[in-house]
């Protein structure tokens, strides 16, 4: 918060504007933002304002494209230019020309600069943590999405709806996205670690990798050691069922060292080279924490005692929420553009708006000298949408700052052990569900009414 006396308040805020992390975020030449910027002739929607729509749209509780139009066509008017018309087919058209490459690299981009520039308390015993989990969102029913994105196999034709699978790569200290790979729900190197294996160039030497049981393989493992990155991951089910605390080096309680051999069998997405190449051995550190038994290649009990890596890892559960974020208080769940190459753009302007958010609540964080984590991400959601709908224009630094004070305002409570059943009370309306294609349905209604009326 901002002190109370005028003296101390304005040394807070030159503090706050010498801090590293606002120059990292700032781009003073716009070399970074020219350079994504396409070229093209001068037209009522140019890529950049097509951007600003298209993020402006995905934050709006009303995610239609007539309701960005109309507040492109009012915000003209208010500043004395020609409103554009309200019919939204020159901005669906302004979308579809608009290159991935912009809304993409944007995205990457500012979760980069945002990553790089915090301050160093807030990474993890002074070493950066990546979080990975991947998840699934749901694209309208239509041909081309179906072909690329098929449905789930246990779903009827006609019933189900398209999936894309998403891994992320996210940030620990800011909350930012780093980066995301997107796949089908179904079939070859289509899973979660084929995925994760087309982030692997985002890590550094020096990042630690935090992850589920799903990624903890022997040749991820290999592969995270060769960039001197370290890991920790839960231990996967079927190496969990023989795990034998007796064997190898111990280190204490239940915490031992362990030497594990390359498979015989080289998996049908390694070439032959990556396979003769990958270590014949490898050492791991196996233990038990927190009622979860973990691994990870950070081998020194001195350095990292087991108390660290079990707070370590309870940070995981971070990643689910960033996914909750962007699929129901962003509302990326369920896409609304009936193409695949549109849901693409979609995806990655969701992506783009969420680091923005993230990168109001990490100055708000830096202003009030907490971690951005204690932060509540639907509380500065709801702050930018009332700063951007009372000013319908570009926010001054001084009314930015107050913006971030309101940000700082709220913080998430501290519930350790919280445990809520996966479960809804609230019933859903009594429609009998629809089991066959909607054309057939309707089809049948026309013919013969409809079979059932409620009372």
């Amino acid at each position: 918060m901002l002190h109370p006396i005028r003296r101390a308040r304005q040394q807070q805020l030159r503090h706050l504007k010498n801090q590293s992390l606002m120059s990292a975020l700032q781009d003073t030449d716009g070399s970074c933002i020219t350079s994504m910027r396409p070229d093209g002739r001068n037209r009522c929607f140019p890529p950049m304002e097509t951007l600003a729509m298209f993020v402006a749209q995905v934050l709006d509780t009303d995610h239609s494209c007539q309701k960005a139009v109309n507040d492109a066509a009012i915000r003209r008017q208010a500043n004395g230019l020609i409103p554009c018309s309200t019919a939204t087919g020159a901005y669906c058209r302004a979308r579809k020309r608009m290159p991935l490459s912009l809304a993409s690299g944007l995205a990457k981009w500012t979760g980069s600069r945002m990553s790089a520039g915090i301050p160093r308390a807030w990474h993890w015993r002074g070493r950066p943590v990546r979080l990975v989990d991947g998840t699934a969102v749901s694209l309208p029913d239509t041909q081309p999405n179906q072909s690329l994105y098929p449905q789930s196999s246990n779903q009827k034709p006609g019933l189900g709806f398209p999936l894309c699978r998403l891994v992320g790569l996210m940030c620990l200290g800011s909350g930012a996205v780093l980066d995301v790979a997107l796949g089908k729900m179904k079939g070859k190197h289509a899973d979660e670690r084929s995925l994760l294996r087309t982030l692997l160039p985002n890590l550094k030497a020096g990042d630690v990798l935090l992850g589920d049981a799903l990624f903890g393989t022997y040749f991820l493992l290999c592969d995270l050691q060769s960039r001197q990155v370290d890991a920790v991951f839960e231990q996967h089910g079927a190496r969990r069922r023989s795990t034998d605390f007796t064997l190898g080096q111990s280190l204490g309680e239940r915490d031992h060292l362990v030497v594990l051999s390359k498979p015989k069998i080289r998996p049908d997405w390694m070439t032959e080279e990556d396979y003769d190449h990958a270590p014949e051995t490898l050492t791991i550190r196996e233990l038990h924490a927190g009622g979860k038994l973990l691994i990870t290649t950070l081998l020194c009990p001195k350095k990292v005692p087991k108390s660290a890596l079990k707070a370590l890892y309870h940070n995981r559960w971070q990643v689910e929420l960033d996914f909750r974020n962007l699929k129901v208080t962003l509302g990326m769940d369920r896409l609304r553009c009936r193409s695949p190459e549109m849901a693409e753009k979609e995806i990655w302007v969701y992506l783009l708006a969420y680091n923005l958010i993230r990168q109001a609540m990490v100055q708000a964080a830096v202003l009030a000298k907490v971690v951005p984590r204690q932060l509540s991400f639907k509380h500065s959601l709801q702050v930018m949408q009332a700063g951007r709908s009372y000013k319908r224009q570009e926010l001054a630094p001084a009314e930015a700052l107050e913006l971030y004070v309101l940000i700082a305002q709220r913080q998430i409570g501290k519930r350790p052990g919280r445990i809520e059943p996966r479960a809804v009370k609230r019933r859903s309306k009594p429609y009998p569900m629809l089991t066959k294609p909607r054309k057939i349905a309707i089809e049948e209604i026309r013919r013969n009414g409809h079979p059932k009326k409620l009372k």
